[in-house]
């Protein structure tokens, strides 16, 4: 049986998504969560670690919604079961925004 996850999204994340039109919170909440919760550190099609940790020190990826724009950065704590949320952003072309500031993977 695979092991269920707890999702904790940083404080940080409710700014992020100050950025992000509203009407697409729930669909940023609900893939979060169902991508999220069960295996996180298992690479996907749209799932990836990343190649260094980033600049606010997520290792990992999940990218989805209207031509995959949205990411999600987070980190995975296995031994404590979570995962955290450290960042909610918008690709636009080759530059990630997050919060309104562009941030390098």
């Amino acid at each position: 049986m695979a092991i269920r996850y707890e999702i904790i999204f940083a404080q940080a994340t409710r700014e992020h998504l100050t950025f992000i039109e509203r009407h697409y919170y729930s669909l940023i909440y609900q893939t979060t969560v169902e991508q999220l919760q069960y295996d996180p550190m298992v690479e996907t099609h749209n799932r990836k670690p990343l190649k260094k940790p980033s600049e606010i020190g997520a290792t990992w990826e999940l990218r989805f919604g209207p031509n995959n724009r949205f990411r999600v950065l987070y980190e995975v704590l296995p031994d404590d079961g979570k995962v955290h949320i450290l960042a909610v952003g918008v690709k636009q072309g080759n530059r990630l925004l997050v919060g309104g500031k562009e941030i390098k993977l």
